[in-house]
């Protein structure tokens, strides 16, 4: 959400972006206007073609949200198209782990953080299998090495939580594990719609004592359907995790990406989940388009199977839906977006937010 700036300097290019985003309770809807500019939060993205050979490329992406930040550095040398291209990839992001160990409140409509952070460090090779022709295919091989760690909002590092159970799968404030994982893809488009379906599977392969074992399975599948001048739209995804595993590679149900109208985490935490999104698309002018929509999404009753069980601790319900509409307006300057979704509990929770502003 937000503006973009592209910089051309000789070959390279410089993405600017600075975002604002707004979540909004029912009775806080007038303070809209308020704070807008403290909300407001920056990207910033860079590439940068023959950096040592003619053929590689450097790309470089870097967010800073309100309480988080993202940094991804990718050296991509290409080869011949049939061959594909690999990459050096390094990921770094500092969080509020509130998706696992935050505490559901205002009717489940917020997570509120405990003071838990994690900082997750990735440094690996990604092989992208080059696509086939007909219908977009695509397979990409990843192997990493990851290191997940947690700290108080203050910065001293910690292994537990306030409840005084064990964070990391190691019992110290940090784990490391070696993964392989691959993602299969498939892409179809047509007049009358597409169709995407994906699949990816993960191992984490331990080396030494200190290092997590796991297996994760994850598939999604989306359909979309053009009826008239509407656009019908359904996505459905699904996981598990299997092995010794941590906490926070459990799946968190809730919030904005997977069910509107709850807060990150607020529907439970879960071994396995099983995400639903339904959406009705309907053009009400050429700039104004009205969306009707319905997110489901559980644990599968699985939270009990998570280290020390932090769903069932922190009450949350293990199964939610939220059913509601929005608007998307079209201006010179920017894309209007408004959202307002009931869950389960009949509260509700409005969003609002502004993507491409033109500055």
């Amino acid at each position: 959400m937000g503006a973009n700036k592209s910089v051309h300097v000789g070959r390279s290019k410089l993405d600017v972006g600075v975002d604002f985003t707004r979540r909004l309770y029912n009775s806080h809807m007038q303070r809209l206007s308020r704070g807008l500019v403290s909300m407001a939060t920056g990207s910033l993205g860079l590439k940068q073609p023959g950096l040592i050979y003619y053929s590689d490329l450097l790309d470089m992406s870097w967010h800073k949200g309100l309480h988080d930040s993202d940094l991804l550095l990718t050296y991509r040398y290409h080869r011949p198209r049939d061959i594909g291209p690999p990459s050096l990839t390094i990921k770094h992001s500092v969080s509020p782990e509130v998706r696992i160990h935050g505490i559901p409140t205002n009717n489940f409509r917020h997570s509120q953080s405990q003071g838990v952070r994690l900082s997750k460090l990735s440094i690996g090779f990604d092989y992208v299998d080059p696509s086939e022709s007909g219908s977009t295919k695509g397979k990409a091989t990843c192997v990493y090495f990851k290191r997940f760690h947690f700290s108080h909002d203050g910065g001293r590092s910690i292994s537990t939580d306030r409840d005084g159970f064990q964070l990391t799968r190691s019992g110290t404030p940090s784990d490391n594990v070696i993964v392989v994982s691959q993602e299969s893809r498939f892409e179809d488009e047509k007049d009358n719609g597409f169709t995407n379906f994906s699949v990816q599977m993960e191992l984490g392969t331990a080396i030494s004592q200190n290092l997590l074992t796991y297996y994760r399975f994850e598939v999604t599948a989306a359909r979309g359907i053009k009826l008239g001048p509407a656009l019908f739209f359904s996505r459905m995804s699904s996981g598990t995790v299997k092995g010794s595993f941590a906490p926070y590679q459990a799946f968190a149900v809730g919030g904005p990406s997977s069910v509107r109208g709850y807060g990150e985490g607020a529907i439970g935490v879960g071994q396995s989940c099983l995400l639903s999104t339904t959406e009705l698309s309907i053009p009400l002018s050429k700039k104004l388009t009205g969306v009707i929509f319905l997110d489901c999404g559980s644990d599968l009753w699985s939270g009990d199977k998570v280290p020390n069980n932090p769903g069932e601790r922190h009450g949350k319900p293990g199964f939610g839906f939220g059913i509601g509409g929005g608007m998307r307006f079209k201006t010179p300057l920017a894309q209007i977006h408004v959202d307002y979704a009931i869950n389960a509990f009949q509260k509700g929770t409005a969003y609002f937010g502004i993507r491409d502003l033109l500055l």
